[in-house]
């Protein structure tokens, strides 16, 4: 039987602050504007799901009906099946086939059945329309309010068969019960013709929807899952609409634009990359770009942490050439991103070089400009100087500067996470070749960066808009760049640069900036005046249940937010993770979705071309629960977890965050990996999550499972259950009786990583200071913390 062809019934709603429910389009996507007025539905012109196309279409129909009647009958009738044919139009309607031995009776009742939808009959089930709910019986008529109906029904019964295109519409036509039953949609609200009339669901039709706090709704689509801590997703803008995903691990893997993914991989450095399991562990593969011209050189350049001869090193490459290698003083802090700009030369971004504060040297790294650390780089990789592998360009800004290095772009940042090109306006071409970065902060605030060529970005005289070190703030020749936008600890710990919006499927989101942060899960976006260059924040939260009862469409991610991503025709997702080890395949990617207003149809249409394959294709299978496979509900619930996940109720307190960048696992790795609570906010107000320790782990040293009794766990530990907030260190071999170590705290029943810089236990007490948390017992070097004097007291929470 052929598909119902449908246009459209009624258009998505914004809603104003006092609904949040919203009528949908016959084929469950959100409205549009059409490119042309309506001529026959033109009720429809401003908002809704018909194209002129269709209206045309519609048109004919009607033609074609109005045939069968009179004049007199046109009078009367016309209005009803104009505004019914608007609502909905089909091409093929349902015929009950009569069985041996059926009687009138069950001739009737198996068409009814049929009209209604009901089980128990093969039934063509399509995308019809329904107001409130795409699980309730699908509908081949769109829903009319009572009186409406009843009117109709008194009037102009009989034509019912010319709209379903069937005769078997005589077994309801003279019961007004039945008649009205099959075509009346009960909510007051949503019921046509009251869903055009009221003012309240007509309110903003077509904006971005916002809850009563002013947190704008968004949907999300599950695209990629079973990834360990995917950090990078690229394109090759090559036409084929593939994209790539990188893992901490050091695996790179394609994904075709039809959702498969090539079971070999793009990539991998496993063998390279220094990693571990630890939750925590900020080392290992952190970004991946393709050259500009990838279709006709096929050249890759990758950002790993790697070891040699025990000196651990940042590391650049082009496949198969290593670029540049940069010594890191200790293991966080590594940047991590690398990008092309539209001026064909290699961006790179690279990190303090870690520990608290920037603690290197006088004024320590990010403002020395004779090392390469707390700094964007750029070079030329398409020319080289006498065997090099690479040139610098003629206008960088310090290479005249025989102190200086001559890739230093920019200076003054302290660990870069995240940045990305605007593609700029499509029409305008406003705001392109910019380049955004977030920049992870130290104790206080969080910010995001316009990049600039020369620019010092303020670190460590600044945090933000505040000063850190108040000798080198008050320093007049700084002169340094202030951020766009910076939050406090309060909102979030460790942001997660994003992208400006230039795709073309939602074109509410044109221009918004979208980020997030890795710690408090929150996805937040920046939006820019024209006239005043200045941007305003409005935070993003999970539409509820019929803000995103679309197919495919699910409303909650996994907390840890670890990258972000645009594919080729600038669509945007986001990589997030339930569980931060590089072991654990707690991983997914969310395209992010405006259920407010898309684009026309045929608009954003592309053909991929053709990648030629050798390998076999691994069709993806989504693991979460689709909001338009619930059950339905007339109130905001939170989604339901299969019964594999834990619940997703947050603990009644929040402990704080024992890591920088990740959350505070145990510092072995699960061998089964459990994936973590996924967030569904819908408030501005702190989220409160916490992501338990897996119960099974492996041993670093053997890569085990440990067992009960293990004397490689219990090593070193004292006697009895420690108390909340001790402090240990532990060896990167796993001893926890050497003199330097990573630290770690008890807090709610376990061990968690703070981080793994070596330190000796007479540091170990003020780690936490570049945390932000309030607390500490004293401070080991002024340079941690800014001037302030040897006496400051740092109090940290859960530590004593």
């Amino acid at each position: 039987m052929g598909a119902w062809r449908l246009c459209v019934c009624l258009f998505l709603l914004v809603l104003p602050l006092q609904s949040q429910a919203h009528p949908q389009c016959l084929d469950f996507k959100p409205p549009f504007r059409p490119a042309e007025p309506l001529v026959f539905c033109e009720e429809y012109s401003e908002f809704g799901c018909c194209d002129s196309d269709r209206d045309l279409q519609i048109s004919r129909r009607f033609s074609q009906i109005r045939e069968y009647f009179d004049h007199t009958g046109f009078t009367i009738c016309g209005r009803f099946i104009h505004s019914i044919l608007c609502q909905n139009e089909h091409e093929l309607g349902l015929d009950a086939v009569p069985r041996p031995g059926w009687k009138e009776e069950d001739v009737q009742k198996a068409t009814f059945a049929k009209l209604r939808g009901m089980k128990g009959f093969q039934v063509q089930r399509t995308h019809l329309y329904d107001a409130e709910d795409a699980n309730t019986p699908m509908r081949e008529l769109p829903g009319l309010c009572g009186n409406y109906c009843t009117d109709y029904w008194l009037q102009c019964r009989y034509t019912l068969s010319l709209l379903i295109d069937h005769n078997q519409s005589y077994a309801i036509e003279d019961d007004r019960n039945l008649f009205c039953k099959y075509l009346e949609l009960r909510d007051p609200d949503y019921c046509y013709p009251n869903v055009l009339s009221n003012d309240e669901l007509n309110a903003n039709l077509g904006n971005i929807q916002a809850d009563p706090q002013g947190c704008i709704q968004m949907c999300l689509e599950e695209v990629a899952n079973d990834l360990r801590n995917p950090v990078a997703m690229v394109h090759a803008n090559d036409g084929t609409h593939r994209f790539f995903v990188a893992e901490q691990l050091g695996f790179v893997w394609t994904y075709l634009p039809n959702g498969s993914r090539i079971d070999r991989p793009f990539l991998n450095l496993t063998k390279a990359v220094l990693t571990s399991p630890w939750a925590g562990d900020e080392r290992g593969f952190l970004c991946i770009a393709l050259h500009p011209r990838f279709t006709e050189l096929k050249k890759a350049y990758v950002y790993y942490s790697v070891s040699i001869k025990k000196q651990e090193k940042i590391r650049i490459s082009e496949f198969t050439v290593t670029l540049l290698e940069v010594d890191e003083p200790a293991s966080n802090h590594n940047g991590g991103q690398l990008l092309f700009g539209l001026d064909g030369f290699l961006y790179i971004f690279i990190g303090d070089g870690g520990k608290a504060g920037d603690p290197f040297g006088k004024f320590g790294n990010s403002q020395n400009k004779s090392t390469l650390l707390g700094k964007v780089l750029r070079i030329d990789v398409d020319r080289s100087d006498s065997g090099t592998p690479y040139s610098i360009p003629e206008d960088n800004p310090f290479v005249s500067e025989g102190s200086s290095r001559p890739e230093i772009y920019a200076y003054g940042v302290r660990n870069m996470w995240r940045c990305s090109v605007d593609r700029g306006d499509a029409v305008s071409g406003r705001g392109r070749g910019r380049i955004f970065c977030g920049d992870v902060g130290q104790n206080k605030f969080e910010e995001v960066d316009l990049i600039e060529r020369g620019g010092n970005y303020g670190w460590r005289a600044k945090e933000g808009f505040s000063c850190y070190d108040n000798k080198l703030c008050y320093n007049s020749s700084l002169n340094d760049i202030l951020p766009i936008y910076a939050y406090p600890h309060k909102v979030g710990k460790s942001v997660t640069g994003g992208y400006i919006y230039r795709g073309c499927q939602m074109p509410n989101l044109n221009g918004l900036y979208i980020f997030g942060d890795f710690m408090s899960g929150r996805l937040m976006s920046l939006k820019e005046n024209p006239e005043t260059e200045k941007w305003s924040y409005k935070e993003i939260c999970m539409g509820n249940d019929k803000t995103c009862n679309f197919p495919k469409l699910i409303n909650s991610y996994y907390k840890y937010i670890i990258s972000f991503g645009e594919d080729e025709a600038g669509e945007l997702y986001f990589l997030a993770t339930g569980a931060a080890s590089a072991m654990a395949r707690a991983g997914v990617v969310y395209k992010i979705v405006d259920p407010s207003r898309r684009a026309p149809p045929g608009k954003c249409m592309f053909k991929p071309k053709q990648v030629k394959i050798k390998s076999k294709l691994i069709h993806f299978s989504p693991k979460e629960e689709f909001v338009i496979n619930k059950k339905p509900s007339t109130t905001t619930t939170p989604l339901k977890p299969k019964p594999t996940k834990p619940s997703t109720t947050p603990h009644p307190k929040t402990p704080k965050p024992l890591t920088r960048r990740v959350p505070p696992l145990t510092t072995s790795r699960p061998s089964t990996p459990r994936p973590r609570p996924r967030i569904q906010q819908t408030t501005t107000s702190k989220p409160t999550y916490w992501t338990t320790t897996p119960k099974t782990t492996l041993n670093p040293k053997t890569d085990k499972p440990r067992r009960r009794g293990d004397k490689s766990r219990r090593r070193g530990g004292r006697k009895g259950r420690p108390r909340a907030g001790t402090v240990r260190l532990v060896s990167p071999d796993g001893n926890r009786e050497r003199e330097r170590g990573r630290v770690e705290i008890f807090v709610r029943g376990e061990w968690g990583t703070v981080c793994d810089d070596l330190f000796s236990i007479q540091a170990a007490s003020v780690v936490c200071r570049q945390l932000g948390f309030p607390v500490a017992m004293r401070v080991a070097k002024r340079a941690e913390f800014g001037a302030g004097g040897a006496g400051l007291q740092i109090m940290l929470d859960d530590v004593e």
